[in-house]
Order: C-alpha cells, then sequence, then structure tokens
C-alpha cells in the first residue's frame, strides 16, 4: 500500500517541482497537493493499525506522515496566498528527520537503496527550508530541479519496482545508480543558482561649487581702475 502512495509522491514532487521552475502556475498545483498529502496521512494511519504491534512495520510508515503534512501544508499556503516560513521550517524538520531515517535504512533495516533515497530527501527538503523559511530565493530554480529528479528516480521509478516485485533483487545495484544520479543533479548547483543581490551602496555626495557654505567662499573685490594686483 505504501508503494502506491510512493507512486503518486512521484507525481507531485515532480508537479511542484515544475512550479518552482516557472513551469507550472502555483494554484494550479494545489489539487494534486491536496490529493498526495491526504493519501499519505491515510496511508500510515491503515498501516499502522493494522500493524499487529510489529515495530518496524509502524517504523516504516511513521515516514510517510512527514511527506503528508508537507504537501498538505504546500496546498493551503498556495490557495490561501500564504506565507511560506511556517512550511520552511517544518521542512528543516523534515530533513532532519530523514536523516535518521537514511541511517535506519542502511543499518536497521538493510535497504541501502532506500537509505541513499531518504539522504536525497532530507537534502530536497533542506532546499525547502533555505527558500521558503531563509528566504534565499536565488535557490529556487535549483530546488526545482532537485525536486524534480526525486520526484522521478527516488519516488516513481522505486514505486514501480516495489508494485512489480523486484525491487528487492537489486538493493545494492539500485543504492549505486541512484547515488550517482543524485549526485550528478545535485552538481549542477552552480549553473542553476540564481546570482545573489548585489548589496546596495548609497552614492558618494557630488561636491558641487555652488552648494559651497558662504563661509567657504572668498569674495575677492574688484580691481580699481589704474591698480595692479
Amino acid at each position: 500500500m505504501a508503494s502506491v502512495g510512493l507512486l503518486y509522491v512521484g507525481a507531485v514532487l515532480i508537479l511542484n517541482g515544475l512550479m518552482l521552475l516557472g513551469k507550472v502556475d502555483a494554484r494550479a498545483a494545489a489539487p494534486l497537493n491536496f490529493f498526495v498529502g491526504g493519501l499519505q496521512v491515510i496511508t500510515p494511519t491503515y498501516l499502522i493499525f493494522t500493524a499487529g504491534g510489529d515495530a518496524d512495520t509502524i517504523l516504516a510508515a511513521s515516514g510517510l506522515y512527514l511527506f503528508g503534512f508537507t504537501y498538505l501544508y504546500v496546498g493551503f499556503n498556495l490557495l490561501g496566498g500564504l506565507d511560506g516560513t511556517g512550511l520552511g521550517w517544518f521542512s528543516a524538520f523534515v530533513a532532519a528527520c530523514a536523516l535518521v531515517f537514511a541511517g535506519l535504512n542502511f543499518g536497521r533495516l538493510d535497504d541501502p537503496a532506500f537509505g541513499v533515497i531518504w539522504l536525497y530527501w532530507a537534502v530536497l527538503w533542506a532546499l525547502f527550508w533555505v527558500v521558503l523559511g531563509l528566504k534565499r530565493e536565488e535557490w529556487t530554480r535549483f530546488t526545482g530541479l532537485v525536486a524534480v529528479v526525486a520526484g522521478v528516480f527516488t519516488a516513481a521509478v522505486p514505486a514501480f519496482l516495489l508494485l512489480t516485485g523486484v525491487w528487492g533483487d537489486y538493493l545494492t545495484e539500485s543504492a549505486i545508480v541512484l547515488a550517482v544520479i543524485c549526485l550528478a543533479s545535485l552538481a549542477l548547483a552552480p549553473r542553476l543558482r540564481g546570482p545573489e543581490p548585489a548589496a546596495t551602496q548609497a552614492p558618494a555626495p557630488e561636491l558641487r561649487t555652488d552648494d559651497a557654505s558662504p563661509s567657504a567662499r572668498v569674495d575677492v573685490p574688484a580691481a580699481r581702475p589704474g591698480e595692479r594686483r
């Protein structure tokens, strides 16, 4: 069931990435954020209630709420025209949690491929924090690209592999391929990062002779006829 949700997470990440790249109107992206956000809240709730107390199942399901709440938050922000700082700082919390889930996948859950995926999600949500929480808008285009890459390679493709039952056969290979793709996308940061706004400096005042104070001017009397100076 979680694999079905992951497929549509891919769709919403691609859409939100295109929105950040200026290809999709913000309000037009809101409905899908509500749909996927709702799905990513209902799904883990069902999984937890039917887990029978299995700790690993509950652990894996708990991480889905991070993204469900994110997409619902995005939807409300887009429709309501709300300031993005709240979502930005929530994204910082998600990024920190994603690092923990990455470590758990590398260790306790023995899934290095999803360990790489969680690391990439940590980077993406950290970028959301930078753009929205810290208002560093020069990172917007790069964040949009990372979101699109995440939607395709860390959500949609793994979802299809999970749904077809072949994910477990290629964990190591998937981890290596994902790591290469993710690192390659992050290497594009210098190209897509917008220029930082130049510091505004007050222009130096111009020196004008007609503005000089009376005390600074010396009146030289005109020469009298026959007088030499």
